[in-house]
């Protein structure tokens, strides 16, 4: 009973995060850099203040798609961040650039992301048809349920260890944001606040996997 009512207030938590998280970037995206750089130009300019040319900056279609791919060597930024000259492109395109940063100087918690990709590619694809037979099978093959366990725990893991990444990437954004003056003193704030949010919804991502991950464990040890 303890275990669902977690779930549910998880559940809740990242609804109200979502929420809050658009109504930041919605709000944000309308107000201006001091500077008037897009995203795409904030982006560049990051890189190569680092010193990291091989990285090719690229739009790409949805809302909040932004992302660093370390196979492509690209820093990918939706449309509502590629061309927009607002703080919320700003901070969006300097947190991705920041992973750009975190794969050039080896970053250990993104190089061990990175290695648990694979893995949790192949869960992510069975574990949960492993834990539904699991579930209807628990009295006759007691022991396939803890293999789902085991599948679904490295999900969770690669959910903790998500966070440092995520996290390390804001601090490098905000630092070289305010550093560089692309930001001052009255937009450094709306930057920090949108990525905070984001960052929330990596906080409640990781918990509900860990709430999930107890109950299954829960169930098979019931057994």
């Amino acid at each position: 009973m303890n275990i669902w009512f977690i779930m549910i207030v998880i559940m809740v938590l990242s609804m109200l995060v979502q929420y809050m998280l658009q109504s930041r970037f919605n709000k944000y995206s309308q107000i201006g850099l001091p500077t008037g750089m897009t995203g795409a130009e904030v982006a560049q300019k990051m890189l190569h203040d680092h010193g990291i040319y091989n990285v090719k900056v690229v739009p790409t279609r949805g809302m909040l798609t932004d992302h660093f791919n370390p196979q492509t060597m690209t820093v990918a930024l939706s449309e509502s961040v590629y061309a927009s000259r607002s703080v919320a492109a700003a901070a969006v395109a300097a947190h991705e650039c920041g992973h750009a940063v975190q794969h050039a100087l080896g970053y250990a918690p993104l190089r061990m992301r990175s290695a648990l990709v694979p893995m949790v590619n192949f869960a992510s694809n069975i574990v949960q048809w492993v834990l539904l037979a699991g579930v209807i099978f628990m009295n006759v093959f007691p022991g396939l349920l803890w293999i789902g366990i085991i599948l679904f725990a490295t999900t969770t893991l690669f959910s903790f260890v998500t966070l440092p990444v995520e996290i390390n990437a804001s601090s490098r954004a905000i630092t070289w944001l305010s550093r560089t003056g692309i930001t001052d003193d009255r937009t450094r704030p709306m930057a920090i606040d949108a990525l905070k949010w984001a960052a929330y919804t990596y906080v409640v991502a990781a918990l509900g996997s860990l709430a999930t991950l107890l109950y299954y464990i829960g169930l098979a040890r019931r057994d």
